[in-house]
C-alpha cells in the first residue's frame, strides 16, 4: 500500500490498547444508543434483546478488527488507506466525502439532541428558558474545542467522562427499578414485536460508521493484538450495557424520549449530566474523524487537521442550530447502509488481494 506523507503516525505516538478501548467505550455510550435500546426493548423479550445486541456488535467488531489492523499496519487513517482499493481519486472523492458527510451529520444530530434536551431539562428544573438553537451552538462549540486537541484530548476526555457516566447511568437505572420498575419488567410483553434480523440490523446500524473509521484510531495501536483487544473490550460490554439500560429505562418510563426518562429519574441534574457526557464523548469522535476525512478531501495533510476538524464541527453545529438535520436523518441512515460495502472493498483489497 502506498504511503501518504503527512498522515503516517510516528512510532512514539503509539498508544496502549486500553487508551483506544476507552475511546470506543465513550463512543458507543451515547444518546442514540439509549434510544435504539428503547426501540429494541419495545419489540423483543429480554432474552431475544441480549442475543440480538451481542450478534449485532459481534458483526461490527469483525469489521472493526480488520479495518483497525489495516490502520495499525499502515499508520494511516481510513480515508487515506482507501486509495489502494479505490485509487487516489476514489479515496479522495468517494470514501472521504461519505465519511465526512456522515460524521458531520452525526455531529449535528448529536449537538441538536443535546441542545434540545438541555433546554428542556433546564426549563423543567429551574424555569429558565434557553432557545434550543442557542443551546445547540454552545454545546456544539464545547465539543468541538475538545476535538481540536486531537487524540490526546479525546483520550483524556473519555478517561474522565466514561467512569462518571457509568456511575450516573447506574444510579438512574437503580432509581428506576426501585421506583416500581421491577414490577413493570416482570410482567413485560413486547408491544410491537420485532424480528430478530431487524433487531440485529438496528444494532449494527447504530455503530457501523465506527467500523469504517476504526483505522483513524487503531493506527495508534502498538500491534494487531491490541487492535482486537481494544475493539472487543471497548465495544461489546459497553454496547450491551448501554442498549440494555436504554431498553429497561424506556420500558419502565413508557417513552423513548431520553430527556423525559432522565428527568423523571428522581434527580434531574444527574440525568442532565449523563446526557451531556454521553453526547460529548461521541461527538468528539465525530468531529475528529470528520476532520480527517475533510483533510483528505481537500488535499491537506494531518498537520492541518485541526483546521478541518474545526470546519467539520462548525458546519455540524450550524446545521444543528438551524434544525434542518431532522429532515436528513433518513439520508444518514442510507449512508450507514453504504459504509459496509465500501469498507468491505478495502478489507478484500488488503486481506485477500494482498495490496
Amino acid at each position: 500500500m502506498k504511503k501518504s506523507t503527512g498522515f503516517e503516525i510516528r512510532e512514539e505516538e503509539r498508544q496502549n490498547w486500553g487508551s483506544i478501548a476507552m475511546v470506543w467505550i465513550g463512543s458507543v455510550i451515547c444518546v442514540p444508543a439509549l434510544m435504539v435500546g428503547g426501540m429494541l426493548g419495545n419489540g423483543l423479550s429480554m432474552g431475544g434483546l441480549v442475543l440480538a445486541i451481542l450478534t449485532g456488535y459481534a458483526l461490527v467488531c469483525v469489521f472493526m478488527c480488520f479495518m483497525g489492523m489495516l490502520g495499525c499496519d499502515t499508520g494511516l487513517p481510513t480515508a487515506v488507506m482507501a486509495s489502494s482499493a479505490l485509487g487516489e481519486k476514489g479515496a479522495k472523492y468517494i470514501i472521504s466525502a461519505v465519511l465526512a458527510i456522515s460524521c458531520i451529520g452525526w455531529f449535528g444530530i448529536q449537538a441538536a439532541v443535546c441542545g434540545e434536551s438541555f433546554s428542556s431539562m433546564l426549563a423543567d428544573m429551574t424555569g429558565v428558558m434557553i432557545p434550543v438553537w442557542l443551546s445547540s451552538i454552545v454545546w456544539g462549540v464545547i465539543m468541538l474545542l475538545t476535538a481540536c486537541f486531537r487524540f490526546a484530548g479525546l483520550k483524556w476526555l473519555n478517561k474522565i467522562a466514561v467512569p462518571l457516566l457509568g456511575i450516573v447511568l447506574a444510579y438512574t437505572l437503580i432509581d428506576t427499578l426501585a421506583g416500581g420498575g421491577m414490577q413493570v419488567l416482570s410482567g413485560y410483553e413486547p408491544a410491537s414485536p420485532m424480528s430478530f434480523v431487524s433487531a440485529v440490523s438496528a444494532t449494527v446500524g447504530s455503530f457501523v460508521v465506527a467500523a469504517a473509521i476504526s483505522g483513524d484510531y487503531c493506527r495508534f495501536a502498538k500491534s494487531r493484538a491490541d487492535v482486537v483487544k481494544s475493539s472487543i473490550v471497548g465495544v461489546v460490554p459497553a454496547g450491551l450495557g448501554i442498549l440494555l439500560i436504554g431498553a429497561v429505562l424506556a420500558i419502565c418510563a413508557g417513552t423513548y424520549d431520553i430527556s423525559v426518562v432522565l428527568s423523571s429519574s428522581g434527580l434531574p441534574l444527574v440525568g442532565l449530566i449523563a446526557l451531556i457526557l454521553a453526547t460529548w464523548t461521541t461527538n468528539v469522535s465525530n468531529a475528529y474523524s470528520g476532520g480527517l476525512s475533510l483533510s483528505v478531501l481537500l488535499g491537506q495533510d494531518e498537520k492541518k487537521s485541526q483546521i478541518t476538524t474545526a470546519i467539520a464541527g462548525i458546519v455540524g453545529t450550524v446545521l444543528a442550530a438551524a434544525g434542518i438535520l431532522n429532515s436528513i436523518q433518513g439520508f444518514l441512515s442510507l449512508l450507514s447502509a453504504i459504509v459496509p460495502a465500501l469498507i468491505g472493498t478495502m478489507i478484500a483489497d488488503y486481506w485477500i488481494l494482498g495490496k
